[in-house]
């Protein structure tokens, strides 16, 4: 029952919602381009940003496991192959064990501000629709309060009306779109940024765990030691582990 009541109302729907696009004048087609933009770059960095994406459970369990000064072949096996963003800086960190522990975190440093450009991307698409998407809707709300005044007084009765009418309907209908258009899209870009600044303080508490551990009972003089209160989050620009 309730499937045939919404396969009647469907045509209707599709109605209203052309109607609603086409009485909003020009600049609901880049409002449109937004729209898409916004859904394509949200799908791609919410599948991006899966945790197994980037923080795998395997390296951090094997992290937690490795006793200090023991022997991280098998996390070394276990990062080989995997895609993440934590194996890549892992995987920088080992290779490099033999190096002094502070060309070591130099090292790890550059990978880190690399993988937080990786994760970060995309973002930038978010904020700026989420600026642009209510401008242009107001341009559209502009342009239509122009065509009202444009015409106003140039025909008489029902004619003026109309006119009137479909000014003030592109006026709200561009209006309506940007504001929808920019909600979701700052809400979705807080979100995503706030988890990239997360998942960066995890992979940089890991990565400092780690590089103590295989460091563990070296000669101070081959490198400075660090604790993770020495180093602030990697959040935007990745700081020094060391």
């Amino acid at each position: 029952m309730i499937a045939q009541v919404l396969a009647a109302d469907a045509p209707n729907t599709v109605q209203s919602i052309v109607s609603f696009f086409a009485k909003g004048g020009l600049f609901m087609w880049p409002l449109l381009a937004c729209s898409i933009a916004a859904v394509t770059t949200i799908i791609l960095r919410g599948i991006a940003l899966r945790r197994k994406n980037v923080l795998p459970l395997v390296i951090e369990s094997e992290i937690e496991r490795l006793t200090p000064g023991g022997n991280p072949e098998r996390l070394a096996r276990i990062v080989q192959n995997d895609s993440s963003s934590l194996a890549r800086i892992v995987r920088v960190a080992l290779q490099q064990l033999r190096a002094p522990r502070s060309e070591n975190v130099e090292a790890v440093e550059t990978r880190a501000r690399h993988e937080m450009v990786v994760l970060e991307r995309g973002l930038i698409v978010l904020e700026v629709i989420t600026g642009i998407a209510p401008l242009l809707g107001l341009i559209g709300a502009v342009s239509g309060l122009v065509h009202v005044f444009s015409h106003l007084g140039l025909s008489g009765g029902a004619s003026d009306t109309k006119v009137i009418a479909l000014g003030i309907a592109e006026a709200l209908n561009a209006t309506v779109f940007g504001l929808s258009i920019a909600v979701p899209t700052l809400v979705a870009f807080s979100y995503f940024s706030k988890k990239v600044e997360v998942m960066s303080v995890e992979m940089e508490t890991l990565v400092v765990e780690l590089i103590s551990k295989c460091y563990f009972g070296r000669p101070e003089s081959s490198a400075h030691r660090v604790t993770p209160s020495a180093a602030p989050a990697m959040a935007r620009t990745p700081a020094p582990l060391g």
